[in-house]
């Protein structure tokens, strides 16, 4: 399987037979989306810097990708997805709404994309959350989770590879009001700033024994 970031909380990501799009955004973020094709786009929530399916086209075998819009099971050929309900806020979704967490399971890979969730995970959603080999976390703050919260998320979920996201960067919008950076992230965490690449290319071999956290560069 491989994974690239196409920046704020948007992957691709490729198995043998199918590619995922996860929260495509619009460029009110700062930056464009670059041009994408998938068979199936994953959305956590209806805002516009994670809802913009239009900006994905479909594959030689699926005309139109196949949009996953909110909890539930989904199984679209041979990838099994299911949706759980969260909040984009720490106030059951009074201020900010709903946010869909997904856990996605390809070429016998277990991912977890937790959208913009704003909160600590309770019994019931770790209960549905478990055995993840790879987590997409937000780490931004403002609108989601920060850098310690994540912290503390991380440990919930305790994951194999973790990829933050949602965080900012030099070249988002300075209103955009994000303010933590992977770099403030990784000092929390207590990891020293490593050389961000370019994909990452794993198999459920080549899983790490220990915790690994992967930073991304941005495909422009």
């Amino acid at each position: 399987m491989e994974v690239t970031y196409l920046g704020h909380s948007c992957f691709r990501i490729k198995g043998k037979k199918n590619i995922i799009v996860t929260d495509p955004y619009e460029d009110y973020v700062g930056f464009e989306m670059p041009r994408v094709s998938a068979d199936i786009v994953t959305v956590s929530h209806h805002h516009q810097d994670h809802n913009n399916i239009s900006a994905v086209k479909g594959t030689t075998k699926r005309k139109e990708p196949f949009i996953v819009d909110g909890p539930g099971e989904y199984e679209i050929s041979g990838i099994s997805i299911f949706g759980i309900a969260s909040f984009h806020d720490s106030s059951r979704g009074t201020k900010r709404g709903e946010n869909t967490i997904y856990l996605i399971t390809i070429d016998s890979l277990r991912l977890a994309h937790l959208g913009d969730l704003g909160h600590k995970l309770t019994e019931a959603e770790l209960e549905e959350i478990n055995g993840v080999d790879i987590l997409f976390i937000p780490i931004g703050g403002t609108y989601t989770i920060d850098d310690n919260e994540a912290i503390e998320v991380i440990g919930q979920i305790e994951p194999r590879i973790i990829i933050p996201m949602h965080y900012k960067t030099p070249d988002m919008k300075p209103n955009f009001g994000i303010e933590i950076t992977v770099d403030d992230f990784l000092k929390a965490i207590g990891e020293e700033a490593n050389k961000a690449k370019d994909k990452l290319i794993i198999s459920k071999e080549k899983l790490p024994e220990e915790r690994e956290i992967v930073v991304l560069k941005r495909k422009r």
